[in-house]
Order: structure tokens, then sequence, then C-alpha cells
């Protein structure tokens, strides 16, 4: 009965976080498009653009949106506006009004167009190359986007968690409410991935190691739920991420790392020159592949969900309607793992990469030993 009860919670909770998204799906996103019109036309294109609203970074946090009257009406709230041209220029991304009108400033012209903010006319012309790239001019954006208060959000209760942890610590011995949830993981980050990988010295390096991996997963969990939130699936921060390991682990690396890098031991010279090259590549590919598989990773797991209730839209019957959800509802299931396991894999590769920069190597002495014979 335990193993059932735990199931099912899973099921109402993957349920839980399902919620709003197929009634969302019938609505455009806020990229400048038109909100007259039937809903029922050119549905595939509708859910093309909401896949990609929900991949995007945005101004808004918008919780769902939904179609009356041939108009969207969204349901959120607009997020502060920070551009610098010519000066500093703060106001709320609700005069946009979801790219569909200008904001005018100092006789300069401003539009949203797909969730980037771009210097135009007063008609308010995009403008393309022969690449179908935007040439628009673009302001230095410091907005205050959705995926700047999902971090905000996830680093205060970070600070939350470990403060109360460390002042349960501090009373008794043995932590109680959410700190015995948080013992265990903070117990099996530092005894199975920093002590195992890093070795004497992974007291250094265990904040690091559990900021990274509780914030991590902390931005998945908020990635699976209807809030479109994506924030592991945005290049930009994975590469600050990996870009975190990789100063760390360089400005760690004791004499031995950088000899075995620029002049291997025990090699002849003409190799020790062909290899150096090699592991000065392998430098920059390490946090590249940290980089890479979190964020693939992430992205392609919100992209078969939306996709499979994109289907249930698209195909709108009775048999298909419950067997794309059911798959969907089990895909989230299996995203939760994925959730804790992204994190995981990206702490043990970053405690990887900082043991081998500060591990020890104790040189043999070369030479013959006599064996006595028995």
């Amino acid at each position: 009965m335990p193993f059932i009860r735990h199931w099912f919670s899973l099921l109402l909770l993957s349920i839980f976080l399902m919620l709003g998204l197929p009634n969302s799906l019938q609505a455009r996103d806020e990229k400048g498009h038109d909100d007259s019109g039937d809903p029922d036309v050119n549905t595939e294109e509708e859910v093309e653009d909401y896949i990609d609203h929900h991949l995007n970074d945005s101004h808004y946090f918008t919780f769902f949106s939904d179609h009356k009257e041939g108009k969207n009406e969204y349901y959120g709230f607009p997020l502060p506006v920070i551009i610098w041209d010519d000066g500093l220029h703060v106001f709320s991304a609700s005069k946009f009004h979801h790219g569909k009108e200008l904001v005018e400033i100092d006789g300069q012209h401003y539009k949203l167009y797909h969730s980037k903010i771009y210097k135009t006319n007063a008609e308010g012309t995009i403008e393309y190359d022969k690449e179908g790239f935007v040439t628009n001019e673009k302001p230095i954006d410091l907005s205050i986007t959705k995926n700047v208060v999902s971090m905000l959000l996830a680093s205060a209760l970070l600070l939350f968690m470990f403060t109360s942890l460390a002042s349960s610590y501090k009373k008794r011995s043995i932590p109680k409410k959410a700190g015995r949830f948080l013992e265990p993981l903070v117990l099996y980050v530092r005894d199975d991935i920093a002590k195992p990988n890093i070795g004497p010295k992974y007291r250094k390096y265990m904040g690091f190691l559990l900021t990274v991996f509780f914030f991590i997963w902390l931005l998945n969990l908020l990635g699976m739920t209807p809030l479109g939130i994506n924030v592991t699936g945005n290049i930009s921060v994975t590469f600050t991420l990996a870009l975190a390991t990789f100063l760390i682990t360089q400005f760690s690396g004791n004499k031995h790392y950088w000899k075995h890098i620029f002049w291997m031991p025990g090699v002849p010279i003409p190799m020790k020159i062909l290899l150096m090259p090699i592991e000065l590549i392998g430098l920059i590919t390490k946090p590249f592949a940290l980089m890479i598989r979190l964020f693939a990773n992430m992205t392609a797991g919100h992209i078969v969900i939306m996709s499979l209730l994109g289907l249930i839209v698209i195909m709108r019957n009775w048999i298909a309607g419950p067997a794309f959800f059911g798959f969907a509802i089990m895909i989230s299931v299996i995203e939760l793992l994925v959730a804790f396991l992204q994190a995981y894999i990206f702490t043990l590769l970053s405690a990887l990469y900082i043991g081998m920069a500060v591990e020890e190597h104790h040189e043999e002495e070369t030479g013959t030993e006599e064996v006595p014979v028995v």
C-alpha cells in the first residue's frame, strides 16, 4: 500500500504541474502577433508560438492567457524594463502591451519584438537582412525579466533554507522540520560527490558545490510548474554556471596540474609539443560540455511536454486528447527525476574537474630494486 500511495501522490503532483497549460495553448504569444481572428485558424502556428514563448525569456510574468471575443486576455503582471540608450530609462513592460504598442522616450521609439527590445521608426518597422536576422539597433537591456525573477526567487529560497538549517544546528545536533529534508542531501553532496572527487581539500569547495546543486535543482523544479519558467534552458545561464566552474578550477590548479597541461612529464619532447594545444583545447571543452549538457537536456524535456500538449489542441478528438495528456503526465514525472539528475551531474563533474586541478602527484623515484630470492 505505501508503494501505491507514493505513486498516486506523484500522479497528483504531475497533474498539478500541468494545470493551465492546455488552455493557454489556445492563445498566441506576446511577440507582436495580431490578437484578432478566430483561434481555430493556424492552430499549428499558435502551438509553435506557445512553445517558443515558453522556452524564451520574457518581460512579463504571465500565469495563463485566454481567448475571448477575438482578443487574448493575459493573467499575470508586467516586469520593470531598464534600458540604457543615451541615458538610463526605467518603465513598466505594460507600456508595450505585449508587443502591440511602441514606447516613445526622448523622440526615440522602442518596440518589443520576439522578447527583445529594438529601436524603430514611428511606424514600428522591423527590418531584416538577407539571412532573415533583425537589423534594427538594440539598446542595452538591463531589464528584470522572468528568468531574473526566477533566479532571485531560487536564491531567496536557498538563503532561507540554509540559514534555517544553520540556526537549527546551533540549538541542537539533530535539525527539525525542513532541516531533516536538507541534511541528507547536504551529506550526500559531501560524502558522495565532494570527498571522493576532490579529496582532503573538499571543505574549501563545499559552499560552491552545495550552491550549484540546490540552485540548479530548484530552477529545474520551477521549470516544471505552469509559470512558463525555463531558466536552465537558457544558454546564458548555463554558460555562467559553467564559467564559474571553469574559473574556480583554473585558479585552484596547482603546479602539477599546469605541468601536465603545458609540459607533460614522462613524454618525449616532440609529443609534448603536440599534446600541449590538445590539452589547452581540453580546458575549454570541459566547461562547454557542462553548459551544453544542462541546456540541451532541460530544453528537450520542455519541448517534448509542450509538443504533447500541443497535439491535444491540433488533433482534437476523444482518443488523442486523453492519450497525449497521459503521455505528458508520464514525461513530467520523468522530468522530476531529470531535474534532480541534471543538478547531480553538473555538481559531480564540477567536483571532478576541481579534484583534477588540486590533486597532489607524488612522483616516484626511478630505479631498480633488488628483490630477494626466496
